[in-house]
């Protein structure tokens, strides 16, 4: 790395940090029912949404009550935003005059943003209007961020509880994960952007003159409000095409500073909000630690190759090296392009500002590789921190094999159980990538939309089901994915990698919660400590990043010693 690049990482990370401690707190207070500043104005707000939907907040659910509920809510969802965009020539605001979406791009969306994905093999400036980009594609960014941090805290309960048959209510859970944290947040940040240039209005799209003289449609709309959420909830999906590398969603340096600042924000804090559930703040550090170390190496590898830009190139130019600006905007250059890079997909938000598809092979093979080990990273807000918690279960299962003891974390015992559900969240992801690749590098309908022959194209087949089945978003962008049948695989990977890991997640606290603490003792395997960090990020890569490494080799490690030899093409 560069200085410039380590004294931007260095003022981000402090930034984070200052923010991350307060806010890991308040959620600590708001998830626990304590009295929060914020009581006065959403605490009205919340009992009206309990009584409109008529629930009682303080009925405690088991795990497998908790499952129904989500699940009821977001298939709810999903097919009111199927039905929104299907009837979207019917709705008000739509002034291009837009059609209905096709059956099957409708669904791929409608799952898509329930899911908290966000893919988009679309154009959101040419396919949808302003009323379902607000009632939809927003409202869904918000339950879907929501549905995270619920499950988030469900699980923080099943370690905390014990002998106890609830996990907690998923009806107050996601309720107050709307109210005091999404909204709050949503609103300052929706402001901020305006006051920098961000669209938001209800206006038809503006047509100009060029310098040439010609007419051109300048899109325009409620761009704040949709771009707000989609960075805090970690959702990604843009209102534009581009998505972040278009100046109405993100004007200059600072809005992209602070796009970074807050894709990062909720998954550390819930790190702060963990350890003051457990009341031992070093749990949470120590999960905050493992990210950071990954965060760091992804980014420091990143920063490397895309300054060291493309071998031929520099050979032409008589041997300087010059950085790989292809794909990348100027206003924004190599370090913030790959901060935000490493950022996007190790948060699973998805949203870029340049297109992971021009860089670099083995730059974008980190960025790959962010996706491929599982929303561990910081990851999704919620799903970042169950999914490391899979991790940190996997890692105390295997140390305590190594000593031949009954593994334990956090004062409960992992079981045969639990084990099992690990398994099958952490090993779904994989096996539905892996598998839906190898369908469609094989079959006529899966190799129509690869754009490049080689070792790249099968690169952008890998990224196109990594992405949806980690429900991460992004794109190589240079894969044709707005067919039939990407439309419906891409789907099933979003739903299969988003709720396979989440009811085994459920179940795990379920079980977690019916169990008895169990005193410390000179026997236990210490989860507080660097050991155990390293540790942690030693099976993380094991599991995820082995897994893949030998389709990795016919993809991006091939391209790079093709550039490498002067034969990439």
């Amino acid at each position: 790395m560069r200085f410039t690049d380590f004294h931007q990482l260095a003022f981000y990370l402090l930034v984070l940090a200052g923010a991350a401690v307060p806010l890991g707190l308040h959620m600590a207070r708001v998830f626990k029912g304590e009295r929060t500043f914020l009581d006065s104005v959403m605490k009205p707000l919340e009992g009206m949404f309990y009584r409109f939907i008529h629930i009682e907040a303080g009925a405690e659910m088991r795990w497998t009550q908790y499952s129904h509920a989500l699940l009821a809510f977001n298939l709810a969802g999903a097919a009111f935003l199927y039905l929104l965009m299907r009837l979207q020539a019917l709705l008000p605001l739509n002034h291009p005059g837009l059609s209905g979406a096709a059956p099957d791009l409708t669904f791929n969306t409608a799952v898509s943003f329930m899911t908290n994905t966000n893919w988009q093999a679309y154009g959101g400036e040419t396919t949808l209007s302003h009323f379902v980009q607000m009632l939809g594609m927003t409202v869904q960014n918000f339950l879907s961020a929501a549905t995270g941090i619920a499950v988030a805290m469900a699980l923080m309960r099943g370690f905390k509880r014990n002998e106890c048959s609830t996990i907690g209510n998923f009806w107050f859970d996601v309720t107050r994960a709307l109210t005091f944290v999404l909204l709050p947040l949503s609103i300052i940040f929706a402001i901020f952007l305006v006051s920098q240039g961000v669209p938001q209005n209800l206006s038809p799209h503006a047509e100009i003159s060029t310098l040439e003289g010609g007419r051109q449609l300048i899109a325009q709309g409620p761009v704040a409000s949709q771009e707000a959420i989609k960075i805090i909830g970690t959702n990604g999906g843009g209102f534009f095409n581009v998505n972040s590398a278009h100046p109405y969603e993100n004007p200059n340096a600072l809005s992209n500073f602070f796009h970074l600042f807050f894709i990062f924000l909720i998954p550390a804090a819930l790190c702060v909000t963990f350890g003051r559930m457990m009341k031992d703040w070093r749990h949470g550090l120590v999960l905050l630690a493992a990210m950071l170390i990954l965060f760091i190496a992804g980014y420091a590898l990143t920063c490397h190759f895309e300054n060291s830009g493309n071998t031929m190139i520099n050979q032409a130019m008589g041997g300087r090296s010059l950085p790989n600006m292809e794909g990348k905007e100027v206003r924004f250059g190599i370090t913030a392009s790959s901060l935000y890079g490493v950022i996007t997909t190790a948060a699973s938000c998805g949203a870029v500002n340049s297109m992971h598809d021009s860089y670099t092979p083995l730059g974008g093979m980190i960025l790959l590789l962010n996706i491929v080990i599982g929303e561990v990273i910081f990851g999704g807000v919620g799903a970042g921190f169950y999914g490391i918690i899979l991790f940190a279960i996997l890692t105390v299962f295997i140390a305590g094999l190594m000593v031949g003891r009954t593994p334990e974390y956090l004062g409960k015992k992992i079981g045969a159980f639990e084990i099992k559900m690990v398994m099958i969240a952490v090993l779904t992801a994989p096996a539905v990538i892996l598998v839906f690749t190898a369908i469609s590098v094989l079959i006529p309908a899966g190799k129509a939309g690869i754009t490049n022959p080689g070792p790249h194209g099968l690169t952008q087949v890998l990224y196109a089901f990594s992405s949806p089945a980690n429900n991460n978003g992004s794109a190589f962008a240079g894969i044709q994915c707005n067919s039939h049948f990407y439309n419906v695989l891409t789907g099933l990977a979003m739903l299969m990698g988003r709720f396979l890991v989440i009811i085994p997640v459920l179940a795990i606290a379920g079980s977690m919660a019916m169990k008895r603490s169990i005193p410390l003792s000179r026997g236990t395997f210490p989860t507080t400590g660097p050991l155990f960090a390293a540790l942690l990020v030693f099976v993380i890569l094991m599991v995820g990043a082995l897994t893949f490494f030998p389709v990795l080799s016919l993809g991006p490690v091939i391209e790079h010693l093709q550039m490498q030899g002067g034969t990439w093409h």
